[in-house]
């Protein structure tokens, strides 16, 4: 055997997988397709003097015990707070929050609101809290194999189960509400004020092809609440250097723990011999043996192209075929000559440090899905822009900027037309909607880079343009992600 474990793909998670391997003794290989590691969380220079992070563009969901374990602070990893967490321009007004004084921030729109906000947060919290304990253990696998294995899945749906039973009646409610009712149903009956609905809501279809009414939604935005920076939750940060700077320190704990990294060396297929995956061939010819093959790459471009279709069941195929993976978000990252000037808010501040979300309703989230479902994207998009170089100078020129904008939503088949047909005119809307909220903006872009769903796939490997490798349904996650079994 040429190793214990190989690894398919240097994203995040491959690059962790591959320090705890080599740190428990393992002999440990990573092959990664492209020339650098970090997959889709990566920093480079998208035009002369302007550098930013050109998918994954903000932190909050790196686990704090991966952060520890790797020790990526002291492999050069500093991860600042934005000074503000999110501005959402409205049409008369806004909503600018702060970590520190969430309710404050909302009461300044709504007495009611704000006055709802801490019993909210609690519920939230609440779930969240029994959630966050899953995300650290294997989920019980639906097992075909001897009574061992049973047993053994069965102790831990146990587990599962106790933890909900420390739940009390309105905990187990909160629990049930999140995975099967909708966030618009949800936040209509905690808030009253558009702004505020929406600041939440936001959560529900950021990478989730979805209206913030489709059932199941409540549980996509209860995913992004998982996270923090810093030792803080519910806050979110920048990675000094953009996020190539976290998957660069992961690269080097896993080296330095043992693992072996091999670039530019993509995979043809993955060897099975006796139904168990023992080793890869590469795209050379090359041949790599392991004793096991971890893939970090979506499901569905491991079982429909990687592994050799006779090794898998006819009923195992139909289903992966049926694996839903497409996220319908579009990527631009700009070079700009100035900050933005917003009609609401026109001063420079920390609101340009935010997550600026440009979705001033749940009517306007659920319009900009159905717009998409009929015509391929949405007339009037959802955007998020982060102007990270308000907080870290290395990334442009002094007194130029950057931003990124994470646009919701563009279908990934456009069906009659191409995305190489149709690239720069959705890249014109995105800017032309910001132009909306804060006028000059595009007489501000210097230069820009458009990533369409379809790039996003060639490039990333993100199969569907879907930056969760795998739409976060109830039907595929957990113990059901990919499938049951």
């Amino acid at each position: 055997m040429d190793c214990d474990a190989l690894i398919i793909g240097a994203g995040h998670n491959g690059l962790a997988c591959a320090f705890y391997l080599a740190r428990a003794g393992l002999r440990v290989r990573v092959v990664e397709r492209l020339a650098t590691v970090g997959g889709a969380a990566v920093t480079e220079e998208f035009h002369p003097g302007f550098r930013n992070s050109v998918a994954a563009y903000t932190v909050g969901l790196l686990h704090p015990q991966i952060i520890a374990d790797m020790r990526l602070h002291a492999n050069g990893l500093r991860v600042v707070e934005r000074r503000a967490m999110n501005f959402l321009p409205g049409e008369n007004d806004y909503l600018l929050t702060r970590a520190d004084d969430m309710q404050g921030s909302i009461a300044r729109l709504s007495a009611h609101d704000g006055a709802a906000y801490p019993a909210y947060a609690a519920e939230i919290d609440r779930a969240g809290d029994v959630l966050r304990q899953w995300l650290l253990r294997t989920p019980p696998n639906v097992s075909r194999g001897g009574w061992r294995d049973k047993a053994l899945q069965a102790a831990r749906a146990l587990r599962l189960g106790r933890d909900l039973a420390r739940l009390d009646a309105p905990g187990v409610a909160a629990v049930h509400d999140l995975f099967t009712r909708s966030a618009g149903d949800m936040l209509d009956r905690w808030f009253e004020n558009d702004l505020v609905k929406a600041l939440f809501g936001f959560d529900a279809v950021v990478g989730n092809y979805a209206s913030p009414y489709t059932p199941g939604s409540a549980y996509v935005q209860l995913h992004h609440t998982f996270g923090e920076v810093n030792g803080k939750r519910g806050v979110w940060g920048h990675a000094i250097g953009g996020m190539g700077a976290i998957t660069q320190a992961m690269a080097k704990a896993a080296e330095s723990a043992g693992a072996r990294i091999s670039l530019s060396s993509p995979v043809r297929e993955v060897i099975v011999e006796k139904g168990r995956a023992c080793g890869v061939v590469l795209s050379d010819g090359a041949s790599v043996r392991a004793k096991c093959v971890v893939a970090n790459v979506n499901p569905k471009l491991l079982y429909e192209k990687l592994v050799p279709e006779d090794a898998l069941t006819p009923d195992f195929r139909a289903r992966m075929g049926a694996y839903r993976c497409e996220s319908a978000t579009f990527r631009m990252n700009v070079a700009l000559s100035e900050l933005p000037r917003f009609s609401v808010l026109p001063g420079a501040g920390d609101h340009h440090t935010a997550g600026i979300i440009i979705a001033p309703s749940l009517r306007y989230m659920d319009r900009a899905y159905a717009q998409a479902r009929l015509h391929g994207w949405s007339m009037q998009p959802i955007i998020e822009m982060l102007i990270p170089s308000t907080l870290d100078e290395t990334l442009a020129p002094k007194g130029a900027h950057v931003a990124s904008l994470f646009c919701q939503h563009t279908a990934y088949d456009l069906r009659t037309r191409t995305w190489d047909a149709c690239r720069d005119e959705v890249a014109d809307l995105m800017i032309a909607t910001v132009e909306e909220h804060a006028p000059g903006f595009a007489s501000s872009v210097i230069a820009r880079q458009v990533l369409s769903p379809r790039d996003l796939e060639d490039r990333f490997g993100l199969t569907g343009g879907d930056i969760f490798h795998g739409a976060l349904g109830l039907e595929q996650i957990f113990s059901a992600r990919p499938i049951l079994g």
